[in-house]
């Protein structure tokens, strides 16, 4: 008889001692039969208490205050090589509406699930999207107004974040962050920092807005005129005397003039919202009046090669027009992103005659920056890794150098300069998706995830339906990819944006094969995210309020249909899931010190039958069996002697005799 999440959500508070307990007391890594919905909704005082029980007084006070920094488990490690075999949750923090409520889903999954990746922790700015960083501010909506009320202390976004990160690490957990080497189009950085992006002006003194004017080299230095002039008009928005020249004050050199001062004089105090809102809109408008606009960001060959699309383009509340880009050859894979901008990572052949860039003459000050600026924030809350947007850009058309420089990737780039400033365990998890040569970008891709050093990468089975020929074959590469590169594929179960009705067929069959197979196939990571466990067949597509993939931007407009939602995050009710995953994740206690992190080794391997079957290199003696079809056979051929330990759903794990 199937449960029904009332059912359980009754249980609970029928053994809510019990269970807790079980937690509190070490005996179990996380509080069985508790459902994330119920867990999101616990009060500040009840997690302190649980959490008081499980880590002691003194981690605890240590933990709360933001002065104080918990040491992270991944310390003991040299390099960030760690990261190729841990089993990571992908947290879209809006859907659980506060850093805080981190803690409480926490607690409701095992410490196999070693690694918490959060999606964009920015400011965000066009359609809210967490992908379009708006500055380099911690984003104020994931601030938890009950944490502040219980702890005045903390009082702040970044207080709480700093706990949160502290807490983690008590818990056992290693914590990521997402570095987004593009920002909005009209983000503070652009404004502040013209030099280091590219710029194009449309022809709006003709009377021609669709078509580009300049779009040569040196735009940005019109920008930086038409900026100070509108500074000196309006005066320093922090109302001091504005003494510096405009050379000094648009210098990247932070010992002439820091980022915090450049943007109080453009923008203001950095938690007057409003203020520094208004005011960037009112240069954006001053700008966009002469034709200034940020190149958009691209993805795919040919990457460059631009046009504006007059037939094309949005216009906002105020009546501003918004035109949209389109390749002048676009191939397969080609996407601009209107709303974002690239970072200015190189200088231009011929002033960008031809869409050329120069790779070999970096702009130093933009690697410069963001390397700066993600230490800047590593360092503040402690992060362990990275995920690293994009990470399959690859622009050089030859494809991947024979030698590597410095200046080949920026996301390699920011990775060894945080390892180089003390964090030498600092990790990079590659948002790629191991497509075929020349699709996503130039050249191998394999081959540059070796050349940007990437630790893992994401890859792409969760983009398919499992036991199909695609998903076997690309299961089966990906292994061999784990032995024969530097990086780690991960057996990706489902991710922040692949919850999404487009891709609902990829989760009617199969989910358990996924979940099983990731955990339990411990020479491999693994990637999940936030809900899965209790993630709802769809069947018939679902309200737009279940997919978490919507709420990476926010979109409050009915003519959008698919993409509007109107109330808070809706949690599954698949409660058959959840209840065969927590009797995974309790068997898997009993024996995860046994198998963590061994090499295994098959015994039937991807695509010869419809299951798969594994042991370990060293002698554990345990065996796996996952079935893709949900149904295993009685008796499996050239198994060695066992009794079979645990079966779920076509799972199955024998004790050797």
């Amino acid at each position: 008889m199937s449960s029904s999440i009332d059912n359980l959500q009754a249980d609970w508070y029928q053994q809510y001692q019990l269970y807790t307990d079980t937690y509190q007391s070490g005996r179990l890594s996380f509080i069985p039969n508790l459902l994330p919905q119920t867990a999101v909704q616990f009060s500040v005082y009840q997690t302190l208490e649980i959490l008081h029980k499980r880590l002691g007084n003194d981690t605890l006070r240590r933990a709360l205050n933001p002065l104080e920094t918990i040491e992270s488990p991944a310390t003991i490690y040299s390099d960030g090589s760690w990261l190729k075999r841990s089993n990571m949750v992908g947290v879209n923090v809006r859907t659980i509406g506060s850093f805080w409520n981190i803690i409480n889903y926490v607690l409701t999954i095992p410490a196999s699930h070693d690694s918490i990746h959060l999606l964009p922790i920015w400011e965000p700015g066009v359609v809210g999207s967490l992908y379009g960083m708006v500055s380099w501010q911690i984003n104020p909506e994931f601030f938890d107004v009950a944490l502040a009320s219980f702890m005045p202390a903390l009082d702040s976004v970044e207080k709480q974040l700093k706990v949160v990160t502290n807490l983690l690490h008590a818990m056992g957990r290693t914590v990521g962050m997402d570095v987004i080497p593009h920002t909005d189009r009209f983000s503070e950085m652009v404004l502040a920092c013209p030099s280091l992006f590219e710029w194009v002006q449309r022809d709006v003194k003709s009377g021609k807005p669709t078509e580009l004017a300049d779009y040569s080299s040196f735009v940005y230095k019109y920008v930086e005129d038409a900026i100070w002039q509108f500074l000196r008009f309006r005066g320093a928005a922090d109302n001091t005397p504005l003494t510096c020249a405009k050379d000094v004050f648009f210098s990247t050199d932070i010992a002439i003039l820091t980022d915090d001062q450049r943007l109080r004089i453009l923008f203001g105090n950095s938690h007057d919202y409003g203020g520094r809102l208004s005011r960037r809109i009112a240069l954006i408008r001053y700008l966009v009046e002469q034709g200034f606009e940020t190149l958009p960001m691209t993805m795919a060959p040919p990457y460059r090669g631009l046009h504006i699309d007059e037939t094309t383009f949005t216009v906002d509340d105020a009546g501003q027009i918004w035109y949209e880009y389109a390749f002048d050859k676009p191939e397969a894979m080609s996407r601009v992103f209107g709303p974002l901008a690239r970072y200015r990572f190189y200088e231009s052949k011929d002033n960008n005659q031809n869409w050329e860039l120069d790779f070999d003459r970096p702009n130093l000050p933009a690697w410069q920056y963001i390397c700066r600026k993600v230490h800047d924030c590593q360092r503040a809350y402690n992060f362990d890794f990275m995920r690293g947007d994009m990470a399959h850009v690859q622009m050089q058309p030859d494809g991947v150098p024979t030698v590597v420089g410095d200046y080949y990737d920026p996301l390699r780039a920011i990775k060894k300069h945080v390892q180089a400033n003390g964090v030498p365990y600092y990790a990079f998890f590659a948002e790629t998706f191991l497509a075929p040569p020349d699709t996503m970008g130039y050249g191998n891709e394999l081959d540059h995830l070796d050349a940007i050093e990437a630790d893992s990468t994401l890859g792409d089975l969760q983009s398919m339906v499992v036991g199909s020929a695609e998903f076997n074959h690309r299961f089966a590469d990906y292994y061999t990819y784990l032995k024969t590169h530097r990086f780690a594929p991960n057996f990706t179960v489902i991710t922040a944006d692949k919850d999404d009705p487009r891709f609902d067929e990829f989760y009617r069959t199969g989910n358990l094969f996924r979940y099983f197979t990731a955990l339990f196939l411990t020479d491999m990571p693994s990637y999940v995210s936030l809900g899965f466990e209790v993630r709802n067949l769809h069947k018939e597509r679902g309200a737009n309020e279940e997919y978490s993939k919507l709420y990476v931007f926010w979109i409050e407009d009915d003519r959008q249909p698919d993409k509007v939602t109107h109330s808070p995050f809706t949690w599954g009710q698949n409660a058959d899931q959840f209840e065969a995953i927590l009797r995974i994740r309790q068997f898997a206690e009993s024996i995860w010190p046994e198998i963590v992190g061994k090499e295994t080794k098959w015994l039937v391997a991807p695509g010869k039958e419809n299951y798969i079957v594994w042991t370990h290199e060293s002698l554990t003696g345990y065996v796996f069996a996952a079935s893709m079809t949900g149904s295993l056979p009685k008796m499996i051929a050239k198994l060695p002697t066992g009794e079979v330990v645990f079966e779920e759903d076509g799972c199955r794990v024998y004790k050797l005799l």
